[in-house]
């Protein structure tokens, strides 16, 4: 009888969800969207996770991923607006539907889950810069430390309950603490963490050791990985 974990067709799911607006000063707002993660993939550490990311940071990471994946034409973004209103709904549900198709699209190109930019910016808290140089070898800390030190969330949306309970409202920007059409809401996301405390020590590293992650070697011990 064949072994069902071997039948097992892997899966990588993500969620663009949870509008929520900040305030930089007294003229500067913007808007930053939760992007969950669940997948069985060996490609990934984690097989489930949420961040918070903001349309530029997007824009960071499709620039990079068109750098070093040239024969690969990558989806497009929704479009960047310079009268984007952060008091529309529908503004806002139309651009994080956007991002949502985006990251479905790269994320079912194997070459791309080679870059360990996409999995910083799907499974860490640090910003561009530090991404960057994370990528390229130049902080203390690995592409592998750099994920397994964000914390993963407590509840997480499954497939099911996303498929049944999805729900097409979303709060206003203001107080926006639910999810839109996307999901379910896990509540306010946990403040973003100081990305520049990595002295401490990883006890734990997840060992990869099928064929299949062969793809994935970004992840590897090696911070030079791109």
């Amino acid at each position: 009888m064949e072994n069902p974990n071997f039948m097992k067709k892997e899966f990588v799911s993500v969620w663009v969800r949870d509008p929520q607006v900040h305030k930089e000063d007294f003229w500067q707002k913007y808007v930053t969207y939760e992007i969950c993660l669940h997948t069985n993939s060996m490609c990934f550490r984690k097989k489930t996770s949420c961040v918070r990311r903001r349309y530029s940071e997007f824009v960071w990471l499709r620039q990079k991923l068109q750098n070093n994946a040239l024969l690969i034409e990558l989806p497009k973004l929704p479009p960047g607006n310079p009268f984007f209103n952060l008091n529309s709904d529908f503004q806002i549900t139309q651009r994080m539907q956007g991002l949502q198709q985006f990251l479905e699209v790269v994320l079912q190109t194997p070459l791309l889950l080679s870059d360990s930019r996409l999995h910083l910016f799907l499974q860490s808290q640090l910003s561009i810069a530090k991404m960057d140089a994370c990528a390229q070898g130049q902080t203390h800390y690995t592409v592998a430390q750099a994920i397994q030190r964000r914390v993963a969330y407590t509840r997480f949306p499954v497939e099911e309950q996303h498929q049944e309970d999805s729900k097409t409202c979303c709060d206003s920007d203001c107080e926006s603490t639910t999810s839109s059409d996307l999901g379910n809401s896990l509540g306010r996301a946990t403040p973003v963490e100081d990305d520049s405390s990595y002295n401490e020590s990883f006890s734990h590293e997840f060992q990869v050791t099928t064929p299949e992650a062969e793809l994935c070697s970004s992840l590897s011990s090696s911070p030079s990985n791109q």
